[in-house]
């Protein structure tokens, strides 16, 4: 494919844009985005229903124009003096802020929809609105969460990572949707070693840095102060570091966590290996709760999400805030493109 086809079809795909939980903010999310700074943002095609999203424009006091559509591509033409929407049809009427398991196949189909687009060459990548993950339980999602879902769907080869990108700071945490007591018991070698290497591949192909620079932190506090706090320093922890070392990747720690997120610190290195959930996504969203955006490495597609939930509290309020979705939009777009280009 020549340079100029190549550039052509990167800016004439869309971005496949999901249902999310229809009784959360996802919805809104879209509208907001759309009529506030649409003509900045790449195009997106919506997997929903389209009536639902136009009604729901008018309960937030946002009004939208809605376009169905058949095929992603027919985005390109109508983004942004409207929004394009693959129409998905909802078993019952949407109350904001309210559960219904009955419109769980609906969200999962979205999914669906999404990965297929993208997977065919049809769309850029995947932008997923939250998920309440409790209530799709009851249906066929038997997955922890969207990550999980995603890697076995695309039948990805390798093990999903996922990595959270603010302004100042990206972080990757090595065990995620787990108990805190289990995330202990379950740290291993291999595991460390697999989001190093899956984030120094990510850091060069996604962000364009030739030699990406990687912390480790630790489990234990003062990093295990010798074993006096706890021995996975020394058991797991610096043995995985020895071995990322041996593949070529620049790698420190590992460091203790209370020192590792101070400014100063932050200047030496170009993503953190945490060892659990917490410890990874409690700075990021110090730093920047609303322009943090999760991404899912090892996929053999795009995908980026708003990092936070479904917000069922303010949901159908007008009072939820698209910047984290909108900060996903650009940074799935600039993916695709960079790894188009590799």
């Amino acid at each position: 494919m020549s340079i100029n086809n190549q550039n052509k079809r990167i800016t004439t795909l869309p971005i496949a844009v999901t249902m999310g939980e229809p009784a959360g903010i996802g919805g809104e999310l879209v509208c907001m985005a759309w009529a506030r700074y649409g003509k900045d943002l790449p195009p997106i095609v919506l997997i929903d229903d389209p009536i639902r999203i136009k009604k729901l424009g008018e309960t937030i006091k946002c009004p939208v124009k809605v376009i169905p559509v058949s095929k992603a591509i027919e985005a390109i033409e109508i983004w942004p003096k409207a929004i394009p929407v693959i129409p998905l049809s909802l078993k019952n009427p949407v109350v904001p802020g309210r559960l219904d398991s009955s419109n769980s196949s609906a969200v999962i189909a979205s999914l669906d929809k999404a990965i297929n687009l993208t997977l065919n060459g049809e769309t850029k990548g995947i932008v997923t609105n939250p998920i309440s993950k409790s209530i799709l339980y009851s249906k066929r999602f038997k997955d922890p969460g969207h990550t999980e879902y995603l890697a076995r769907a695309t039948k990805a080869s390798v093990a999903p990572v996922m990595m959270l990108v603010g302004p100042e700071l990206r972080v990757v945490p090595v065990t995620i949707h787990t108990s805190l007591a289990n995330a202990v018991r379950s740290l291993c070698i291999d595991d460390i070693v697999h989001c190093a290497i899956q984030s120094a591949d990510s850091l060069y192909r996604d962000f364009g840095i030739d030699s990406p620079k990687i912390a480790i932190s630790a489990l234990n506090p003062h990093a295990g102060e010798n074993s006096a706090f706890g021995n996975e320093e020394i058991s797991i922890i610096k043995p995985a570091i020895e071995i990322i070392k041996a593949k070529g990747i620049n790698v420190k720690g590992p460091s203790a966590a209370d020192t590792l997120f101070n400014p100063e610190a932050r200047q030496n290195y170009d993503a953190v290996i945490c060892m659990y959930h917490d410890q990874a996504l409690i700075p990021i969203k110090m730093l920047d709760f609303y322009r943090t955006v999760n991404i899912t490495l090892g996929l053999p597609i795009v995908r980026t999400s708003p990092d936070h939930g479904t917000a069922l509290d303010i949901a159908g309020t007008g009072q939820a805030n698209p910047t984290s979705f909108i900060e996903a939009l650009k940074l799935a777009s600039l993916i695709y493109s960079k790894r188009s280009k590799k």
